[in-house]
This record gives C-alpha cells, structure tokens and sequence, in this order.
C-alpha cells in the first residue's frame, strides 16, 4: 500500500491485516467493514479510516498502517485564530497542518492537501461553512474528508442541525487543545 492513500483494495487491507483477501472481503459483506463496491464491478474499497476504525474494535495492531501524519486544513478567516490553532496542533499531536482564510482558498488547497479534517469556522467572515460541507459531501473524492465545526456556544437543537447538515462534529473556540485533538481523533477513528 502506497503511503497516504486514502482508500484500500480487499488484497492491501489482507497484507495490513496478516489475513486472506477472501477474509476481508466476507468483513465487508457482513457489514463489519464499510466501504463501497466500484460501480459495474464486485470489488470492493475501504477507506484507511474505517480500516483503523474496525482494527481498534478487534483489538488489531495498527502498526502495519503507513497512513503518516494526520492532514488537517483549518479554515477561519482570522489569520491569528487559524495560526495559534495550527501551531498547537502540530506540536501537540504532531499533525501536519495548514490554513486557509477563504472560501476559495479551501476550495484550491483541499484537493492537493486531501486533508483528513477540515475544522472550519462558522463565525469567519470570508468562509462560508455550510457551503464548504456541502461542496466536500457532493465530491466523490472529497467525501473520506471528515468536517469539524469551530463553534460558540451552540444550544442542544443547534448542535443536531449541524450535524444533520452533513458535520461529523464540532468544537468550541474555546477548548483546549486536548479536547481539539479528542474531536479530531473522534472524527477519524484514530486513538493513539
């Protein structure tokens, strides 16, 4: 498996695995490892995140995954809000990182970055997040991305509307960088 792909043959999650492809591929049938089937085709694909996600319920050694840093694009149009987050979280949980202070800047780098979290401002000026969820769940080969809400305060009823727009969560500008990076973890699968 090439280092940084993003989505698996049955035969690269058999090597990752130490198991048979016809193992992986009766996982998948039975519904214990998402993914999609190529269209006119019985094979099948799954995405790193659900590979690790279904590794870590089965107690299976992630070490075989060459998956490499964690790509997260943070968008907000406050360049100082954007940097300090950044910065945090390359040091903290040594992701790589980079910013983006506009919608159509988000748009330029999304596809050669291919991040795996975008975290996007609600409140930024010059970015529309409700936009930018949409555009990324339209694209084939934008839809592994997961989207991370930078929020406020936000009711109970706000919560569920973003989540039902197509976020997989959200944050508060207010939390620490533990929880930060607990959100992201979340949205991936991911738990070191």
């Amino acid at each position: 498996m090439a280092k940084g792909k993003d989505v698996l043959t049955t035969g690269d999650v058999a090597k990752i695995c130490h198991v048979a492809p016809r193992t992986v591929s009766k996982w998948f049938d039975n519904g214990q490892l998402k993914g999609y089937r190529i269209p006119g085709s019985k094979d099948r694909r799954i995405p790193v995140s659900e590979l690790i996600r279904f590794m870590k319920v089965h107690n299976m050694p992630t070490s075989a995954l060459p998956v490499g840093k964690i790509r997260v694009l943070v968008a907000d149009s406050n360049d100082k809000t954007a940097s300090a987050l950044a910065e945090v979280l390359r040091s903290e949980a040594d992701y790589e990182v980079k910013t983006v202070r506009s919608n159509f800047g988000t748009g330029a780098i999304v596809h050669k970055f291919a991040p795996h979290v975008l975290l996007v401002s609600l409140l930024s000026e010059d970015i529309n997040a409700m936009s930018i969820c949409e555009c990324i769940h339209t694209h084939e080969d934008l839809r592994t991305i997961k989207i991370i809400a930078l929020v406020n305060n936000l009711s109970e009823s706000e919560s569920e509307a973003l989540l039902q727009k197509g976020f997989d969560g959200y944050v508060p500008y207010s939390a620490d960088a533990k929880e930060v990076i607990r959100r992201i973890e979340e949205a991936t699968a991911i738990i070191y």
